[in-house]
């Protein structure tokens, strides 16, 4: 993939809209592309997440570990969906098991390059920070309708 093209996926993403072209030039330029084979593992629930990935192409089964031990499915993500986006602000684990449903490609954005482009655009931090504190409110908000609906 080009780096326009990566570019333009990134713009894509709500936590990057409306970022300038230089912006979105540094992610797309320090980011790597990963392919990855089908039953692969792309990242296993729990685990540290120190970078975001981006669904290039394929398709990625996120499932949870259940009580009885067994993966229960909790989504598919398809290209142009985001993956662990807190991981790029702070240390966080991993919510989910990430797995190929066929051969995929996936950019990995690491934390420092989402700091190095904050520390290049500072003004961009306030920016970030409120999308990801939306983002934030809007998974509670998920969690809290759900826990609601099974009382």
């Amino acid at each position: 993939m080009a780096l326009s093209d990566d570019m333009q996926l990134l713009s894509s993403l709500p936590l990057f809209q409306g970022l300038e072209p230089d912006q979105l030039r540094l992610i797309a330029f320090g980011a790597e592309h990963r392919p990855i084979a089908t039953g692969h593992l792309l990242f296993r629930e729990r685990s540290p997440a120190e970078c975001a990935y981006v669904v290039v192409r394929g398709r990625f089964e996120l499932s949870t570990q259940g009580r009885d031990g067994k993966p229960h499915v909790a989504a598919v993500a398809e290209p142009g969906t985001m993956l662990s986006e807190l991981a790029l602000a702070t240390m966080v684990e991993r919510k989910y098991t990430a797995i190929a449903l066929e051969e995929a490609e996936v950019i990995r954005i690491p934390r420092p390059l989402f700091h190095r482009l904050l520390e290049e655009y500072p003004q961009l931090a306030r920016v970030m920070q409120e999308r990801i504190r939306q983002n934030l409110l809007a998974l509670a908000s998920g969690a809290k309708a759900l826990e609601d609906r099974f009382r």
